[in-house]
């Protein structure tokens, strides 16, 4: 859902009595069990995996990428019959350090791969020159029981003691990105699952170093909250202090990541002793020669600027002639902008290696991994070929290759054929996660509230469709601070949790306060945009995913409807079929306005506005109260941007706020609204 901004993410428990408990298959399961003991009955959206005994367990975090491709693809072929490796791929990994379970803590990859190399037939090789091959030969490894390995892991594992063979060598098959991907649909898409799809990108930017590289100075920063643009300008800086190296590099940070307001930066000169050595616009070709590291800043078709939000950045590379004495640069830019420079080449995100993460999961499952763009046409028409071969319902998990521009035309283009998706390419171990047991939730249900005169509030952190956030932002970064408990939230989170990661939902449930209350992430059960999907599956689709909801306890669910980039209202249609089928008492949708409006007389929606600092939520809720006559309950529902704040920012707002305000949870503030609008309990 947010730019991922990607794209970190993940969330944690404790792999112990969870593990520990074994699963009761009934009939309807064990007609629904592969020859590799993976259950799938048709009314489950995701396979489940059978209970991990054992674990070997390995520290990939600091591998080289090829490493970690070769674990991860064998960790597919082992675990798909019985889950017996653990990849610890994060520099924290909660869910490791919390393992009771059995298990072996290996100092070595390869003394993992020695215990398990008679399950693999072969090595698949992959094109250097050709990312895009990564996926086509993931895709191959799952089905030849293969592992992916780049030329220079060819050689060591084609000789002894390994003496592999090689089953597919992609080095030159393909021309380029839609070729292979071409190949693939032709050659391997009917040997696959179509049960679900896989979005990965083929590889990532190698590991940097946290915060600026050592030789950089920070030489100007916007030290106020600006997002409209008024303090758009053209500054001058000097850089002659940091001549005398091969190049001067110049990187625009955010000035306050929390917010996603970052450094907009329209055009650049650098002058040499008064001569310009270079002018461009941002976005033209002119910037391609000089732009070292774009990281995850963008420059979106039609705009004149390239902007950098939260964590992103972007830098420049100037090389000045030997013996110039003075180095100025000017910069039309506005809004949050943090300017850096250095003089010693660091290291760039422009440098790719392959990554494991999901990939065991798409191996296990005999999974189409495939990265295609929605904004190229070659690339969409294949897309779409894929998704008119599946069923209704079908889940897409992972991502897209534009990111978060292409987020909204991507979810979109999946909705119109009925797909939804789980954000999961950063998901780690879901062939061990899928494989725990779901517990009971404890029975927590907060004192009925009166109904008062007043305004009722109710916070929401988004973000929960993704999975990779709840396995690890959620818990590390939120759930873990201390003000959580102290003020009512709603947490979305994904109700097929339940499936692919019971003991994280387990976690969740378990240490929720009576302020804490878990709630669907958009769409329900996997991200969708209710506009564009069709109205004759819509119903169906919601109908066979109400038991996620209601096994998980996340009943009420924030709901984003888009025309493509547009936030719109829910069609009375829509509001039915979520009304019959998912048996909601309220929608939280969101809006960039406060309101509630009652569908087709029996169903409050609530419009949901967004905030990303502390000041915008007690901003917006003075703004609200302006218009409150006092007479009447006025119910305001916020979202909370999940990456920049916290629960002690959502602490802080509440205790600026006067005893006229009341902050509820979303049930309570449903069964507030219900009885306000003289409408039916819902139980």
């Amino acid at each position: 859902m947010s730019r991922l901004i990607g794209k970190l993410r993940i969330l944690c428990m404790v792999l112990v009595c969870v593990t520990m408990l074994p699963f009761s298959i009934s009939a309807t399961q064990a007609e629904s069990v592969t020859p590799d003991g993976i259950k799938w009955p048709k009314n489950q959206a995701l396979p489940t995996f059978n209970q991990p005994k054992y674990l070997d367990v390995v520290n990939v975090s600091n591998a080289p990428g090829d490493v970690k491709l070769l674990m991860a693809t064998l960790q597919g072929i082992v675990n798909r019959e019985n889950p017996r490796i653990y990849l610890i791929q994060n520099k924290v990994d909660p869910w490791y350090n919390e393992m009771t379970m059995p298990h072996k803590l290996h100092d070595n990859s390869m003394d993992v791969f020695d215990l398990y190399k008679n399950e693999v037939k072969g090595i698949i090789i992959y094109d250097p020159k050709n990312p895009d091959s990564i996926n086509v030969a993931t895709t191959l490894a799952g089905l030849k029981n293969a592992v992916v390995v780049s030329p220079e892991l060819a050689g060591k594992l084609t000789a002894a003691p390994y003496q592999l063979k090689v089953i597919e060598d992609f080095r030159g098959k393909f021309k380029n990105k839609i070729d292979a991907y071409t190949w693939q649909y032709e050659h391997l898409w009917n040997q696959t699952t179509q049960r679900m799809l896989i979005g990965l990108s083929p590889d990532t930017s190698i590991s940097l170093p946290p915060g600026l590289p050592e030789s950089f100075v920070t030489i100007a920063e916007e030290k106020r909250q600006i997002r409209d643009a008024s303090n758009r300008g053209t500054y001058e800086y000097d850089l002659s202090s940091f001549l005398g190296k091969e190049a001067v590099y110049v990187r625009f940070d955010d000035s306050f990541t929390q917010d996603g307001w970052g450094p907009a930066v329209h055009a650049i000169t650098v002058k040499a002793d008064g001569k310009v050595i270079a002018q461009f616009d941002a976005g033209t070709p002119d910037e391609e020669l000089y732009l070292y590291d774009r990281q995850n800043s963008k420059h979106l078709p039609g705009a004149d600027h390239r902007f950098a939000d939260n964590g992103s950045y972007f830098m420049y590379e100037f090389k000045p002639t030997t013996g110039t004495q003075q180095l100025t640069i000017s910069v039309e830019m506005w809004n949050q902008y943090k300017v850096s420079v250095g003089n010693i080449r660091p290291l760039s995100s422009e440098q790719k290696e392959p990554y494991g993460y999901l990939r065991d999961y798409a191996v296990a499952n005999k999974a189409m991994v495939f990265w295609l763009s929605t904004d190229v046409p070659d690339q969409r028409a294949l897309l779409e070929k894929i998704l008119s071969d599946v069923e209704p319902g079908t889940p897409y998990l992972g991502w897209f290759s534009n990111d978060f521009e292409g987020e909204a035309a991507s979810v979109d283009l999946l909705s119109r054929y009925s797909v939804f998706v789980l954000a999961a390419d950063w998901f780690h171990n879901m062939t061990v996660f899928s494989g725990t047991k779901v517990e009971a939730a404890p029975k927590i249900k907060p004192n009925p509230l009166k109904l008062e005169n007043k305004i009722y509030v109710t916070f929401t952190f988004g973000e929960g469709d993704n999975l990779q956030y709840d396995l690890n932002h959620m818990r590390e970064i939120l759930w873990e601070d201390p003000a959580r408990g102290k003020v009512p939230i709603n947490w979305t989170s994904s109700p097929l949790l339940y499936d692919a990661a019971p003991m994280v939902l387990n976690y969740y449930r378990k240490t929720a306060t009576e302020n804490d209350l878990l709630v669907a992430g958009p769409s329900g059960a996997g991200y969708f945009n209710p506009h564009p999907w069709p109205e004759e599956t819509l119903p169906d689709f919601l109908k066979d995913t109400y038991r996620y909801l209601k096994q998980t306890g996340m009943t009420i669910p924030m709901v984003i409807n888009r025309d493509v980039t547009k936030d719109i209202p829910i069609s009375a249609s829509e509001a039915a079929a979520y009304e019959q089928n998912y048996k909601v008492p309220g929608i939280l949708l969101v809006s960039d306005q406060f309101g509630i409006e009652i569908m087709n007389g029996t169903l409050p929606v609530s419009m949901m506005r967004g905030i990303g600092t502390v000041q915008d939520g007690v901003n917006m809720l003075a703004e609200a109260k302006k218009s409150w006559d006092g007479k009447s309950p006025l119910f305001l529902s916020v979202g909370v941007n999940a990456w920049g704040m916290r629960p002690h920012d959502i602490l802080a707002i509440s205790e600026s706020l006067g005893e006229e305000y009341k902050i509820v949870n979303a049930e309570q503030y449903f069964t507030l609204i219900r009885e306000a609008y003289g409408l039916s309990k819902k139980e």
